[in-house]
This record gives structure tokens, C-alpha cells and sequence, in this order.
């Protein structure tokens, strides 16, 4: 079985979108992993903040890589978000997935969404499914 950032690596190298917004991983385990971008001029919407979309995608690229990280692939079924605090250019994003439940078909990650400065940007939570298919 291939180990956590080994994995990571293998399914940065086939995520364009996670590229595209420049998502950089900063730690990775099993069930757990730490993500971050920078909020660049592509990234704001029409009132010149952080489309939610952002924070959101950064959000389910970290599920995917701390699900994925046990060496099982990994599916999301259910995920929601929640917007805490507006997002502007130049933000850098951190996003802090945790695992809270792991079972034989489900699991359930918890991410935190802070700014540089610290602060709670926005609150996400998925669901996903274990497939029988290792890395």
C-alpha cells in the first residue's frame, strides 16, 4: 500500500483544478491533511472578494487527499459549507481537514478555513464513501 503523501502526490499530478488555484499541500496523514492557496485577482467575483467557490474547492481538495490518504479510494456523497467571513485578494487560505469517523463504507471530515491571520473564514463538513479499490 502506497503511503499517504505518495498518494497525494499521484492525484495532484491528475488534479488540474487544484492546480489551476495553486493549492499547495502542507501536511498529509492518514485522515488528516493541511492545504493552502493565495487568493489571486481570477479568484473574486463581481464584489471583488473570494468567490465561495474558493473556499469551498480548497475545502474538497483537502477531503479528498485525508480520505484518500488511508490508501482506500475514497468518494465524496455529501458536503456543505458555510461562508463565516468575507475572503478578499491576497488572502492566503489555510484548510484543515480532520477526520471524525471512519467506518468499512463511510467517513465523515471535518475542515477548518482560516485566513493568514488566523481567523475562521468558513466551516466545511463531507461525507464519503470507501470504495474497496486501493492506491
Amino acid at each position: 500500500m502506497k503511503a499517504p503523501n505518495e498518494i497525494v502526490d499521484l492525484m495532484l499530478q491528475q488534479d488540474a483544478f487544484s492546480q489551476l488555484l495553486g493549492m499547495e499541500c502542507i501536511a498529509i496523514d492518514k485522515g488528516s491533511c493541511v492545504l493552502r492557496c493565495t487568493v489571486t485577482s481570477q479568484m473574486t467575483n463581481g464584489f471583488g472578494i473570494a468567490h465561495g467557490g474558493i473556499t469551498y474547492s480548497l475545502a474538497d481538495s483537502a477531503l479528498a487527499f485525508a480520505s484518500n490518504a488511508h490508501g482506500v479510494h475514497c468518494f465524496s456523497v455529501d458536503t456543505n459549507i458555510a461562508h463565516l467571513k468575507k475572503v478578499k485578494l491576497g488572502d492566503v487560505l489555510t484548510a484543515t481537514c480532520t477526520e471524525s469517523h471512519r467506518g468499512k463504507r463511510t467517513g465523515v471530515y471535518l475542515v477548518d478555513i482560516q485566513n493568514q491571520e488566523g481567523m475562521r473564514v468558513a466551516y466545511f463538513r463531507g461525507t464519503v464513501f470507501v470504495s474497496s479499490e486501493v492506491w
